[in-house]
């Protein structure tokens, strides 16, 4: 029998609608039940407490468990190819930090393209690192500093938590910036490398906030600069270092991903929470406490973050021939 024209073009757009229903339905329902949130580093830094704050708030507002998983190894790659690998369902999500766009280049045969093979859902939170210094140490100010190594080329040592960290990546920044020469010294973490500097066994550092925060306030260490292109709340008295060098800005940011393809009504809702709970004074009281600051926006917004940070890296570990162990 033929249908009337009319008919037929209705029943073939209810048609057209139907995929959409159950993808609206799922996205609905989600989460139906406990989420699993890998953080790619070992537990208590910066990214592992992000991932814990924002879990809980996940978790109280969602209706389910948001569980934290921590699986380090490889410089985060190990935990981050492990998400990448898993379901596009939004029951296994990354918090992904800057070492994925160091990694991007400090890596040469990765299994994955972390911007081609991941589905950014929010960044969270960014966290300055501060350039500190012993206190035995002469300069009392960035220009000081850079006369100071000027002076003594190659013998001044700058810690780090290792190859390709984020402090290590941001102290040869430093040098390229200002033509300076410093030693590297990598340890095995952040701890380590600031507990030597408290001995005086290196003699700067650009470590995270939360690393050094109660060292600094305590006089045993002395904090020079910090990198993001604002001063921190946490340290309103201490400059930044693009007050002195004009244009640099670096700073660990930290936010939430899924694998690629997943449904974007899912990533919206999740963002859409995580900016609710950024937006909360308890929850921006305690990203302060750790010296940081919340760094609400979309999808997109989070997804160009991802690539502008990736190239400006990448320019940095090709000029100072970065290589990892």
């Amino acid at each position: 029998m033929k249908l009337p024209r009319r008919r037929f073009l209705r029943l073939a757009a209810c048609a057209a609608a139907l995929p959409a229903v159950p993808q609206k339905a799922r996205a609905q329902a989600y989460p139906a039940r406990s989420v699993r949130i890998v953080v790619p580093v070992a537990a208590g830094g910066a990214n592992d407490v992000t991932a814990r704050l924002i879990g809980q708030w996940l978790s109280e507002h969602l209706g389910q468990q948001f569980v934290i998983e921590n699986r380090p190894g490889a410089g985060s790659n190990v935990g981050t190819e492990a998400v990448i690998r898993a379901s596009a369902d939004g029951y296994t999500l990354l918090i992904a930090g800057s070492a994925a766009a160091i990694n991007a280049t400090l890596f040469a045969s990765l299994n994955f393209n972390f911007i081609r093979d991941t589905a950014p859902i929010a960044s969270i939170v960014y966290v300055p690192q501060i350039m500190q210094v012993n206190p035995t140490v002469p300069a009392q100010s960035v220009p000081e500093f850079i006369a100071y190594a000027k002076a003594s080329p190659g013998k001044i040592a700058m810690g780090s938590g290792g190859n390709g960290s984020p402090a290590h990546i941001i102290g040869e920044y430093f040098k390229l910036m200002t033509s300076t020469d410093l030693t590297h010294v990598p340890y095995r973490g952040a701890a380590p490398a600031v507990t030597d500097l408290l001995a005086g066994q290196i003699q700067v550092a650009f470590t995270e906030m939360a690393t050094s925060l109660g060292h600094i306030k305590a006089g045993r260490l002395r904090a020079l600069a910090v990198t993001t292109a604002t001063r921190s709340e946490a340290l309103p008295d201490i400059p930044t270092l693009g007050e002195f060098i004009p244009g640099f800005e670096a700073s660990q940011w930290i936010g939430l991903v899924a694998p690629k393809d997943t449904p974007s009504t899912i990533t919206e809702k999740l963002n859409t929470e995580i900016n609710a709970a950024l937006g909360d004074p308890k929850v921006k009281t305690r990203f302060a406490d750790l010296g940081g600051m919340v760094l609400p926006g979309s999808p997109d917004d989070f997804g160009k973050l991802i690539r502008d940070e990736t190239e400006k890296w990448a320019k940095v570990i090709r000029a100072a021939n970065i290589k990892v162990d």
